[in-house]
């Protein structure tokens, strides 16, 4: 979704009736400077990306004339965020908490705990959960089918969750919902649509308000966080990757340096020697 909303906006500030063999580097230089030029260099380099991709599949694959990325549209340096692991306390803490609704303290518990992306977990299913094993397919960047794995923290809540006022259990539709039914104008898919309640499948971006409501957080920390503290625990790279599925060994290295927490109780050892008497 990303990607073709990069190439479309680009495409309709150069002209979507143009011939791609009329558009020169300059004015793809000159779109990704206007569309993006002021945003930070994250955004700027996953947009490039995401243009020089399509301009290059256009010449390779379907051997049409077009032009390239210019060079002096070239990669920006992004500042690494190094707070963005989240202390395994302030997790526990958080997902202790009583005033944390049931639907996203299961949510949370799941991301945290099976180390996904929140879009994989979202577009989960009721039926899709094989709850004896603690495991579900989701289907990963790239449109591959992969399993992902939780533990007792989101076993303990996935029956509550399920429950119906009447005492019966959700067998199908998405498994996390909305607070309220979709009016007419704006009916989801049916797979998205619960039969049990006719409520919708909760959405991103109101999963991602309500996270920073409560805990200040993004949805992408959790993930991140869990893949640190699997690295502080000294769970091998090739482990933290499988839990991760990251296929990059420089892409999961990102996510298991050492967190504040762990660098902390590290500089224990340097203290000064306690006196015994």
């Amino acid at each position: 979704r990303a990607y073709a909303s990069a190439i479309d906006r680009t495409i309709d500030l150069l002209g979507r009736d143009r011939p791609l063999a009329d558009v020169t580097e300059a004015e793809i230089g000159a779109a990704l400077t206007e569309l993006w030029g002021r945003c930070a260099p994250a955004t700027w380099n996953r947009n490039r990306a995401a243009v020089t991709s399509w301009l290059s599949w256009c010449q390779t694959k379907k051997h049409w004339a077009a032009p390239a990325v210019p060079a002096d549209a070239e990669r920006r340096k992004e500042s690494a965020d190094e707070t963005r692991a989240v202390a395994k306390t302030t997790i526990h803490r958080l997902l202790s908490r009583r005033d944390i609704p049931l639907r996203e303290k299961t949510l949370w518990r799941m991301l945290y705990e099976t180390a996904a992306r929140a879009a994989e977990i979202l577009a989960l299913s009721v039926e899709d959960l094989d709850l004896e094993h603690r495991r579900a397919p989701v289907r990963s960047k790239g449109g591959a089918i992969e399993w992902v794995y939780w533990d007792s923290g989101t076993a303990h809540l996935l029956p509550r969750l399920l429950r119906l006022p009447d005492g019966s259990t959700r067998t199908h539709g998405p498994l996390f919902l909305a607070e309220l039914r979709p009016v007419p104008a704006r009916r989801p898919a049916a797979a998205d649509i619960c039969p049990h309640t006719g409520r919708a499948r909760l959405g991103y971006d109101r999963a991602r308000v309500l996270l920073d409501k409560y805990a200040g957080l993004d949805l992408h920390q959790l993930r991140h966080s869990a893949a640190t503290h699997l690295g502080e625990a000294e769970v091998p790279l090739q482990l933290i990757m499988g839990k991760t599925r990251h296929k990059n060994p420089r892409t999961a290295m990102r996510y298991v340096k050492p967190g504040a927490e762990a660098i902390a109780k590290v500089t224990e050892v340097l203290a000064p020697r306690r006196r015994t008497h």
